[in-house]
């Protein structure tokens, strides 16, 4: 019996091995162990060599506790990479970072935010370490930059109370890298920077269990252009979203975009000038009474009820109307009406910072215009740098760096590159009608899924994304009344980064935390 059964293994193996093609594989070419094919001349063919299987760094993964208003949070963060790969080869073309926070033994039904910066060309740290972590940079209360050595804090305005937190470095942001420099470019654009952080939310739901969790987003600046545009294509995906968070908005950017034959920034910018000439006690004694919203208001309500119909048709105005009109856009800006003629009413961001401060030897910042700089040329009609970006920058740079490899231990050589650095080639922005609009896209997205809500997060000082530029373009995206609804504006006497000042920082917390239990109420 023993003897029939070793001459039956023995004709088998004889069998499978006269069965195998040349090299040792088999009949489909696949390698085992550490088997060798074959390759033909050319390295093409059945045979040719076999690329090992590509091996994941595995994430780091830390424990964490923190007391927020007296009840302690214990949760789990988790640090690493994932990759975003060729849907038709399967090549790993980039590898995105990431730092996820979930809270520890939550309930069912918790929340899961993807949070995202802008630039394009910045890393995730702002919102991160300034507003949704549950550990944040320390500044001055106004959000001033202290003086170094820095400090981290615990954040008692965590969106952590309220949500799990993934946050998002797009490639060529934070350690985010594309695996080969040819294949950069095309993430570098409108759609395949949108197709990318789409891929990645979708991976990262299956990966963790989350398809059935509500969800949301929150961008900054250009991430609203991401979160906006990310709104339809997610959907397009099977991913309807619970809300999204626009935080200092732009999804059109003709409206921020000073250039010939454009007259719509100047017109949105106006009532941004009104309110920072309030800030710096620039205007008259009866304007300086009124609180900043109501001068806001009126700014804005004479920019588009007298100066935008004037600029239609200012080359035919008389003398005695443009003098009026000049006297009027004095009085809200603080500009000499000699200084408003002479730029014939088109005055740019550059020359209003330059300007309003002249006297002071100062210039007014231009992602927050309550801070103030110091130029190498006082008599310049434009400013030469941004104090505000100089004066965040710093801080965040040297306090992000310390945090991820000491507290969530995750260490790396690689340049973490916080606003720049990464991008390298021009950005693609695409074009709608001449200029990047994703308002549409989000407004597709409203229709078809009528139970996501949007919060719209506007700084009254923020002089990058003004608040009258967003407040048009929801105007223009003509949506049905019962979906228009479904988006809220909250205002903040602060600029681009409002959290960065203590009493906004709490306000849009409070605001978020009204925003996401309206978004999942049933």
């Amino acid at each position: 019996m023993r003897l029939a059964f070793l001459l039956l293994c023995f004709v088998y193996l004889s069998f499978s091995l006269a069965a195998q093609p040349p090299g040792g594989g088999n009949g489909g070419g696949r390698q085992f162990g550490n088997a060798q094919a074959t390759p033909t001349p050319d390295g093409s063919g059945p045979n040719r060599p076999i690329t090992p299987p590509e091996r994941e760094e595995p994430p780091t993964i830390k424990k964490h506790s923190i007391n927020v208003g007296g009840k302690q949070i214990d949760y789990t963060t988790t640090t690493g990479f994932m990759p975003i790969k060729n849907a038709v080869s399967g090549e790993t073309e980039a590898r995105m970072f990431f730092i996820a926070y979930t809270m520890d033994n939550a309930p069912a039904g918790r929340p899961l935010m993807f949070s995202f910066n802008g630039g394009p060309g910045s890393a995730s740290v702002w919102l991160h370490l300034g507003a949704l972590g549950p550990r944040r940079i320390k500044m001055m209360d106004d959000g001033m930059m202290p003086p170094p050595p820095y400090q981290m804090e615990d954040n008692q305005s965590t969106w952590l109370a309220d949500s799990d937190l993934v946050f998002i470095d797009p490639v060529g942001t934070g350690y985010s890298r594309a695996t080969r420099p040819e294949l950069a470019a095309k993430f570098f654009g409108v759609n395949g920077d949108i197709d990318s952080v789409g891929e990645f939310i979708r991976m990262y739901l299956g990966r963790n269990d989350r398809w059935m969790s509500p969800l949301f987003l929150v961008g900054e600046s250009y991430g609203t252009t991401r979160a906006s545009g990310l709104s339809n294509w997610l959907f397009n995906h099977g991913i309807a979203l619970n809300g999204i968070t626009l935080i200092s908005t732009v999804m059109n950017f003709e409206t921020i975009s000073f250039a010939d034959n454009n007259d719509l920034p100047l017109i949105f910018y106006f009532p941004s000038y009104a309110t920072t000439a309030w800030y710096h006690k620039k205007l008259s004694p009866e304007m300086q009474r009124k609180p900043v919203a109501q001068v806001a208001k009126e700014a804005t309500d004479w920019a588009i009820g007298s100066y935008a119909p004037a600029m239609m048709r200012i080359d035919s105005l008389s003398a005695q109307e443009k003098h009026a009109l000049a006297e009027n856009y004095s009085k809200f800006t603080g500009m000499s009406p000699d200084f408003v003629e002479r730029g014939n009413f088109r005055i740019e961001l550059g020359e209003f910072s330059k300007e309003l401060l002249r006297g002071e030897r100062r210039t007014t910042g231009r992602l927050d215009s309550r801070f103030k700089g110091i130029e190498r040329d006082a008599l310049g009609s434009n400013t030469q740098g941004d104090p505000s970006n100089d004066s965040i920058r710093p801080p965040y740079t040297a306090a992000f760096n310390s945090y991820v490899r000491g507290e969530l231990g995750y260490r790396s050589d690689v340049e973490y590159y916080i606003l720049g650095g990464g991008i390298t080639a021009p950005w693609n922005y695409g074009v709608t009608n001449g200029y990047a609009d994703t308002s549409i896209p989000l407004k597709d997205a409203m229709n078809r899924n009528p139970f996501m809500k949007v919060m719209i997060a506007c700084g009254y000082y923020d002089m990058a994304t003004p608040f009258a530029a967003a407040e048009y373009t929801v105007s223009a995206m003509n949506l049905d009344p019962t979906i228009r609804r479904n988006i809220n504006f909250n205002y903040y006497e602060a600029g681009h980064m409002m959290y960065i000042d203590t009493r906004s920082l709490k306000k849009l917390h409070d605001d978020e935390a009204a925003f996401i239990s309206a978004a999942v109420r049933r």
